[in-house]
């Protein structure tokens, strides 16, 4: 005949202990199964260009400062020795139409809208923002090949 054991003793500590661990793995199931992941995806955009004196010549190691208007975060560049300089930052879908100020060292500020199609995941996004002494001017058709230009060189 099978022995009844009282609750507090020895032998029934065991069984108390694995029911316990059982409410507690299945609590942290239920939680889990309640809690929603919820993150945005991001993707590059990036703006290059080239950095020039009034004269035309291309200045080395000219810092280039993207803020995003709507965050204040900003994302920082330098230029190389042709004046190049190529900064990414992470926008998602819903960032189509906005604002970013662009900065080259303390002369130059300006702002460009990103443009892109946000149901394109495939295609870099981007544009091109080459800056002369106080004059900036966006040349976003010339975007892909000068991106393709970069990529080249910094493959070899």
């Amino acid at each position: 005949m099978p022995r009844c054991e009282r609750p507090g003793s020895r032998s029934a500590r065991p069984v108390r202990r694995v029911a316990v661990a059982l409410v507690v793995v299945i609590a942290v199931v239920l939680a889990a199964g309640i809690a929603r992941g919820e993150h945005e995806i991001y993707y590059r955009y990036t703006i290059l260009g080239y950095v020039k004196d009034a004269k035309g010549q291309p200045m080395r190691g000219s810092e280039v400062k993207v803020i995003r208007d709507k965050t204040g975060f900003s994302y920082l560049g330098e230029s190389d020795a042709n004046g190049l300089y190529v900064v990414v930052i992470r926008l998602g879908d819903e960032s189509v139409g906005e604002s970013l100020t662009v900065q080259a060292g303390s002369a130059l500020s300006t702002r460009v809208t990103a443009h892109f199609d946000p149901a394109n995941h495939t295609d870099e996004r981007g544009t091109r923002l080459d800056m002369q002494g106080s004059r900036a001017v966006e040349r976003s058709a010339w975007f892909a090949s000068t991106l393709a230009l970069f990529l080249g060189q910094t493959r070899r």
